[in-house]
């Protein structure tokens, strides 16, 4: 096979995306998504100061997200560790809802 065969293969593979698009697209996405926790915590900071209550359902969107996250990476994958950072985050994702349910009944 010629370096060209291969070029034609490889691009028919990718089915005309870049690489690079794909590389940065991703790094974009982790940026964004520390950006996004960092500014949780800040707002449950403050929250928490002001209000003297913090809720627990922008808690649970965040989580749940790193929840999905991960169990992608399992499914595709299927290593012991992502399986285990599923469990986690899915864990720690319903117990915000519940928090967050209690919250809005009055509970809490």
């Amino acid at each position: 096979m010629n370096r060209e065969e291969i070029l034609t293969k490889a691009q028919q593979e990718n089915k005309g995306k870049d690489l690079a698009d794909k590389q940065v697209q991703k790094e974009g996405s982790w940026i964004a998504y520390i950006v996004g926790v960092i500014l949780l915590i800040a707002v449950d900071t403050v929250n928490g100061f002001v209000l003297k209550n913090v809720n627990r359902g922008a808690d649970f969107a965040l989580f749940t997200m790193a929840f999905v996250v991960f169990l992608v990476k399992y499914i595709k994958l299927r290593k012991k560790h992502e399986l285990i950072m599923t469990i986690i985050w899915g864990f720690l994702a319903v117990s915000m809802l519940v928090v967050w349910i209690f919250q809005l009944c009055g509970v809490i």
